[in-house]
């Protein structure tokens, strides 16, 4: 019986320690594919927002596409505010400090393709 116990108790640890780092793995590897979705969808946007700044330049792009142009804009301006933080120390802890304060004041602070895929996940 007391080998048993040791054994048992032994095993047990890292068995969970195992199990724990493929945890991680795979939320880590769903954390990044889910990163690289949005910025895949903000590289596809900032290419037509581009394309109808270069039409409005020309004199094609009507004004509901020029709308279109400015949000994605506005959506780049804030991609910007969030990289001046990257490039400090702490930003692990202050970036998600920006967001939650930003949230609780009803300021979007991060670009649209971003808090899309955050809002789909919280419902």
């Amino acid at each position: 019986m007391q080998m048993k116990l040791i054994k048992v108790a032994h095993k047990a640890p890292i068995r969970v320690v195992r199990i724990s780092r493929k945890r991680q793995k795979l939320r880590l590897k769903r954390a990044l594919i889910s990163l690289k979705g949005a910025l895949a969808q903000e590289k596809q946007e900032t290419e037509e927002m581009l394309d109808i700044y270069k039409r409005y330049t020309q004199g094609d792009a009507s004004k509901a596409e020029l709308r279109t142009a400015n949000k994605q804009f506005v959506d780049i301006l804030k991609g910007l505010g969030l990289g001046v933080f990257a490039i400090l120390p702490f930003a692990p802890i202050t970036i998600p400090i920006i967001i939650a304060l930003g949230n609780k004041l009803g300021v979007d602070v991060l670009p649209s393709s971003f808090s899309t895929q955050r809002d789909s996940k919280t419902k």
